[in-house]
């Protein structure tokens, strides 16, 4: 039998008028075999540990997640060592706020005009580096306020879904509780 993995589930698009209730959801998860199923605020984090391949378990949580919350978006789901190199390769270590600094886990490379159309609108101490396939977006001066980061999401080009720096850490620290 395989060995269980821990697979963070990473929901795009959820808040506002799409929800992903965390008690159902873990009590879904759970219920379809997933071994501890964890949820982190209400706003599509997901943890679990399974023996499926990363496309087998995404596929059953979309299923799962369409059926029963009409939920039928993007999910990531990479590992935790996968997520510790997320947090490793920050190309902004200085950034100790966890809301100024955000990670978005792309489907696809994007292309370099796609970048640079977005860095074009960018204000002093702003920046977009992309590492392997994360886009790490620094914004001093507010996430909610910036141009920058209101251009990155449709800009990118690509499939994404972002968290900020304080929900990458806690979705580790959640992950190295699940592994023991």
């Amino acid at each position: 039998m395989a060995k269980p993995v821990t697979y963070l589930l990473l929901f795009r698009g959820v808040g506002g008028a799409t929800q992903l209730p965390v008690a159902p959801l873990r009590e879904a998860l759970t219920k379809a075999g997933f071994t501890g199923a964890t949820t982190y605020i209400n706003s599509g984090n997901a943890l679990v540990r399974s023996t499926l391949s990363r496309e087998k378990t995404i596929a059953k949580v979309a299923k799962l997640c369409r059926e029963h919350f009409g939920f039928d978006k993007s999910i990531f789901a990479p590992t935790a060592a996968e997520w510790h190199a997320v947090i490793a390769n920050n190309p902004f270590p200085e950034v100790t706020v966890g809301k100024q600094l955000h990670a978005a886990t792309l489907a696809a490379t994007p292309k370099p005009e796609a970048l640079e159309a977005i860095r074009a609108v960018a204000v002093e101490g702003e920046g977009l580096v992309i590492v392997n396939d994360v886009a790490y977006l620094h914004t001093p001066h507010g996430f909610g306020t910036s141009k920058f980061a209101a251009k990155f999401d449709k800009g990118i080009g690509v499939v994404n879904t972002a968290r900020n720096w304080n929900t990458v850490l806690k979705m580790m620290e959640l992950a190295q509780g699940l592994e023991g």
